[in-house]
């Protein structure tokens, strides 16, 4: 079970990351009509290169078996899940996908023994 969640936290990571740097590089790409949660797409970016390094140092941690890693990746998972459900009018299938994926790792890192 710690080897799904490590691998799903290091890939919601990478997908968070390059979420980000898109939203950095190429703010334009993403342009939905009224949004209540309407940032600037430059700190979305920022946003989730944030989360999404976050999220590889907690799939690291759980990877060494450590114990904070998994309390870390629960939490990020969650924070990561809210900031895609708050993408969501942007970019709707990539952010159904990964708030898919942090679904499972919240559910597989609560259900390992310590």
């Amino acid at each position: 079970m710690s080897l799904f969640a490590g691998t799903a936290l290091l890939l919601s990571g990478l997908f968070s990351i390059f979420l980000g740097v898109t939203g950095i590089a190429r703010d334009h790409l993403f342009s939905p009509a009224g949004y209540a949660f309407r940032f600037d797409l430059t700190a979305w970016g920022w946003i989730h290169l944030v989360v999404g390094v976050v999220l590889v140092i907690a799939g690291v941690g759980v990877f060494a078996d450590q114990r904070w890693g998994r309390g870390a990746g629960v939490a990020v998972a969650g924070i990561s899940l809210v900031t895609q459900f708050m993408f969501i009018p942007y970019y709707p299938a990539w952010s159904i996908s990964v708030m898919t994926l942090d679904l499972l790792v919240m559910w597989s890192l609560s259900r390992l023994h310590a």
